[in-house]
């Protein structure tokens, strides 16, 4: 004896599978229900300023530039997720603006010139920088520096000669 019920049943649930399906593999509405926070995005930021750095005194030019480029990206992130934050004075665009932009330039320059007097001039600069926009934001307890040792005992940062 058929069940006239069970393939309208089936039918509808095999729908409701396939729409919710395509609903979590949708990135804008995975994006509307996660932002990272800030801390978040500077906790990452500050270990993409510090690869920088060993990247730049190994001479890994390649990596240099790929960790300022995830510098970037994670100030855009810091932008698009939190153009406000907390009691910060200042939007948080026009902060990185301020204290970010210039420093970045000249150490893209000074990594596609290969020229390491130049990075080690601009990366303390892009320090500054941090320092800078924490002063700014009433952060200045969180002071950051150059790195004294590597702390990323699973990566090279020189290239195999």
């Amino acid at each position: 004896m058929k069940k006239p019920f069970l393939a309208p049943a089936l039918l509808a649930l095999a729908t409701s599978l396939i729409l919710s399906g395509c609903s979590l593999n949708n990135p804008e509405s995975a994006e509307a229900h996660y932002a990272p926070g800030l801390g978040d995005i500077m906790g990452a930021t500050a270990t993409r300023h510090s690869k920088l750095w060993f990247a730049g005194q190994a001479q890994n030019w390649a990596l240099a530039a790929y960790e300022l480029d995830e510098l970037h990206e994670g100030f855009e992130d810091a932008e698009k997720y939190h153009p406000t934050h907390k009691h910060v004075p200042v939007p948080i665009p026009q902060l990185i603006a301020s204290t970010m932009n210039k420093p970045l330039e000249k150490l893209d320059e000074a990594i596609k010139k290969q020229d390491i007097v130049a990075f080690t001039k601009h990366y303390d600069e892009l320090t500054d920088g941090c320092n800078s926009c924490h002063r700014t934001s009433e952060f200045e307890f969180n002071l950051v520096t150059r790195p004294m040792f590597n702390p990323f005992a699973n990566q090279a940062f020189t290239l195999p000669r």
